[in-house]
């Protein structure tokens, strides 16, 4: 074994961060920027569960249902709560999971990306593959999963906001700063460039 040490001590992070909130809230973005910044890897749930199905999540909406989804999404967020500790970008709907919710607070920190309405619908109006939003008014599904999900995302132990016009970084720098705080970094995380 190398003497080199693991992303895990270089970031002092003990538990996955896992990043919760609606579409468009920028979990995949930030993810990618925050575990670098960490010194840690980056995986996307949605890119998991199609490896998992070998099929797209459309396709998987399309050929089965939601729930044959989410079961699928359960699974993978458990397995990946059990592999070393990295950056965990979930689905919308992953953290609605009562099942999810446990196993997030047990084993890893969940992080809600919070939005409002006009920077998310800014933030997903013109990107295909959101099967939820694939309806005649898109934007009033969005508004309507924001109030549903919402109460449930405030269960999140980190909660950072993400406006619209602001870097990625401002929310990366926000979590960072919330790690710290609550003690989940315990060393300092790499500078930015």
């Amino acid at each position: 074994m190398s003497d080199t040490p693991t992303a895990l001590q270089s970031a002092g992070l003990d538990r996955t961060v896992v990043l919760v909130g609606l579409m468009g809230a920028g979990k995949s973005t930030v993810g990618r920027r925050l575990a670098e910044r960490l010194g840690v890897k980056f995986v996307d749930s949605d890119t998991e569960i199609e490896a998992a199905a070998d099929m797209t999540i459309p396709e998987i909406f399309e050929r089965f249902d939601e729930q044959y989804f989410r079961d699928g999404e359960r699974r993978v967020i458990a397995r990946l709560l059990t592999e070393e500790p990295c950056v965990l970008a979930t689905g919308g709907g992953a953290f609605l999971s009562e099942e999810n919710r446990a196993l997030i607070e047990e084993n890893g920190i969940a992080v809600w990306i919070k939005a409002d309405l006009e920077t998310l619908w800014e933030r997903v109006r013109d990107r295909s593959g959101r099967p939820l939003l694939n309806a005649e008014n898109p934007k009033a599904i969005l508004s309507s999963l924001l109030d549903a999900r919402y109460p449930i995302y405030e269960a999140a132990e980190i909660v950072v906001k993400s406006k619209s016009g602001d870097p990625h970084e401002v929310v990366v720098d926000a979590i960072v700063a919330a790690l710290q705080n609550s003690g989940h970094l315990t060393a300092a995380p790499n500078t930015k460039e």
